[in-house]
């Protein structure tokens, strides 16, 4: 089977990891191109867009690819609603990997917002030191509110910065133990923080840190994604290609 990973999330690369020895499948992860030193990855690569749904139903066919593994960031809305398009008009079988929103729990103040521009609206007029977990070509609402002081973290340098007259910024990769992002909102002074529900454990460490420090988080909503089959671990995607593989195999396919 030729397997086409969407990629760019750990999840991502560990399936990659897991299907790179087996013969049974040809695998390439494509990455969207947005992070300036990619983490390593254990199969082929390719960087960069497709051109749309019909530019990837194009890269379908013209692979012969047999799946297709949506295990995209839970806010890449986009090229999620491309490979549901893609895969639809193509035939070519599609799941989605998507790991499940974290919950607020008992002590948490969360303030859930819908879009950046209500982010920044959230955290008002008075001057706060914030903490902002967004990507790098996220950032420009902030400019509208410089009465704050933004410590910004994020995999690739800000280029340009900010037009803001007080940020620091951050470069890291995750994942981030709770400790150290305690020990990072303490350092700073940090009193509200900006994040994507992301799920998972690599960037947890910020909400439980809040948590513990009784620090508001205001909460980008995850976006809506197309309504297609998904699972939520590397284990139930494997399962999933062993399904179809035995499946084509037993048609003579």
């Amino acid at each position: 089977m030729t397997i086409l990973i969407l990629g760019g999330t750990a999840e991502a690369r560990q399936l990659a990891a897991a299907l790179g020895d087996r013969l049974a499948f040809a695998v390439t992860v494509s990455l969207a191109g947005r992070t300036a030193a990619p983490a390593p990855q254990p199969v082929p690569v390719r960087i960069g867009g497709f051109g749309g749904p019909e530019g990837l139903a194009s890269y379908l066919r013209d692979q012969r690819i047999d799946a297709l593994i949506d295990a995209t960031h839970p806010y890449a809305a986009a090229i999620s609603a491309n490979a549901a398009e893609a895969a639809a008009v193509t035939g070519v079988k599609l799941l989605a990997m998507r790991r499940p929103p974290w919950a607020k729990v008992e002590g948490e103040t969360w303030i859930d917002v819908a879009s950046i521009a209500d982010a920044v609206r959230a955290l008002g007029e008075t001057p706060r030191r914030v903490f902002v977990t967004l990507g790098r070509n996220e950032l420009q609402p902030f400019a509208a509110a410089p009465q704050h002081y933004y410590v910004i973290r994020s995999v690739d340098p800000v280029d340009p910065p900010l037009d803001v007259p007080h940020a620091t910024y951050l470069t890291a990769r995750g994942p981030f133990a709770e400790g150290d992002d305690r020990a990072l909102l303490e350092r700073h002074r940090i009193e509200a923080i900006v994040a994507k529900n992301s799920g998972g454990a690599a960037t947890y460490g910020k909400i439980a840190a809040a948590r513990a420090l009784g620090l508001p988080v205001v909460m980008l909503k995850r976006p809506v994604l197309p309504d297609v089959p998904s699972v939520e671990t590397v284990d139930e995607v494997l399962s999933w290609l062993d399904h179809a593989l035995t499946f084509s195999t037993a048609r003579g396919v």
